[in-house]
């Protein structure tokens, strides 16, 4: 059992007599589910996810973090399971990661729950499907972030907007800035640093040369962009 498999782990007890014991005699409901329902119950009272980072070899530590619970966060889990959504660990994971990092990939997706990729991709669907996640961007670039529906939910309705409104932006100072530094830029090199599909860096950085802050040279394979 490590840091990083501490979800998905089967459960091994030191004494497995003792353990099935306790079991039989109605001591124990059943075992292997007590790191589940610690993460489970902290995310979905509104509090961040339990922390294991000062364990060592030699000592196991875990901290729950305290201080005043997300109650808009609450409402929404309460609201999701009066609709009869009852939100899982992974969902909730990936909801408390967007939350508060503003949006996530599918393999920082996969990373957070400890689960294959396509498993994190199936959450994150049924995420979409349920209204809670949009998603944004193409294949590999594709990025998730809160519906407009869920930032009113959780009393933020302008955070949504700023999500949606600031990237385009971000992502031409980001290319602007690499050619200022380097003098020059590919769409390879553009679909890097933006973190998107080729297709997309094209079109971002054919809007550059329409607005004159680019100017694109070469031909066919050879093509790069400068400034003007």
């Amino acid at each position: 059992m490590r840091l990083d498999n501490l979800l998905v782990t089967p459960p091994r007890p030191r004494n497995p007599l003792l353990a099935d014991a306790f079991k039989r005699a109605g001591i124990v409901d059943r075992t292997g589910r007590g790191i589940d329902t610690i993460f489970h119950e902290q995310l979905r009272n509104g509090r961040p996810a339990p922390s294991y980072d000062g364990t060592t070899e030699a000592a196991l530590v875990l901290v729950l973090p305290g201080g005043a619970a997300n109650l808009e966060f609450v409402r929404v889990v309460v609201e999701e399971n009066q609709a009869g959504r009852d939100l899982r660990l992974n969902e909730l994971l990936v909801l408390h990661a967007v939350r508060a990092e503003g949006r996530i990939t599918g393999p920082q997706a996969a990373a957070l729950m400890q689960r294959p990729d396509a498993e994190a991709r199936r959450t994150l669907t049924q995420l979409i499907e349920a209204g809670l996640l949009e998603p944004r961007g193409e294949l590999k670039g594709r990025t998730y972030h809160l519906s407009a529906d869920t930032y009113r939910r959780l009393g933020a309705p302008a955070a949504h907007v700023r999500q949606r409104g600031f990237e385009p932006l971000q992502q031409e100072q980001m290319v602007l800035q690499y050619v200022m530094k380097h003098g020059r830029i590919t769409r390879r090199e553009t679909a890097e640093l933006c973190r998107m599909e080729s297709q997309q860096a094209k079109r971002l950085l054919g809007r550059l040369v329409t607005e004159h802050k680019l100017k694109r040279r070469g031909l066919q394979r050879g093509i790069w962009y400068e400034r003007p």
